[in-house]
C-alpha cells in the first residue's frame, strides 16, 4: 500500500473521531491527540479502525511510536509491508 493512500486513510478515520477539525491543517509532525484534541479512547477508537481497514494490529506498546501523521503512516506503511519486502 503507497503512503498516499495509508494517509488518506488515516484521515479518513481521524474525520469520524475529530469532525469539527480543519485536518488540511494538521502538520505531519503535530501531536494528534493534542492537535486534535483527542481523548484517548477516542485515539484508542481511531487506532482500531486502523487497524480494522488497513489489516494492521498497533500493539499498545507502540502507541508512543504513532503519535504524529508522519510517524503514523510511516509505521502502518512499515507494517503493511509483506515480511519478504521488508
Amino acid at each position: 500500500m503507497k503512503e498516499s493512500e495509508i494517509k488518506a486513510a488515516i484521515l479518513a478515520s481521524l474525520a469520524k473521531f475529530a469532525p469539527e477539525a480543519d485536518l488540511s491543517k494538521l502538520a505531519p509532525t503535530a501531536n494528534i491527540r493534542e492537535t486534535l484534541d483527542i481523548d484517548s479512547f477516542d485515539f484508542l477508537r481511531l487506532l482500531i479502525d486502523l487497524s480494522k481497514n488497513l489489516g494492521v494490529e498497533i500493539p499498545e506498546a507502540d502507541y508512543a511510536r504513532v503519535a504524529t501523521l508522519e510517524t503514523m503512516v510511516a509505521y502502518l506503511a512499515k507494517s503493511a509491508t509483506p515480511p519478504s519486502d521488508r
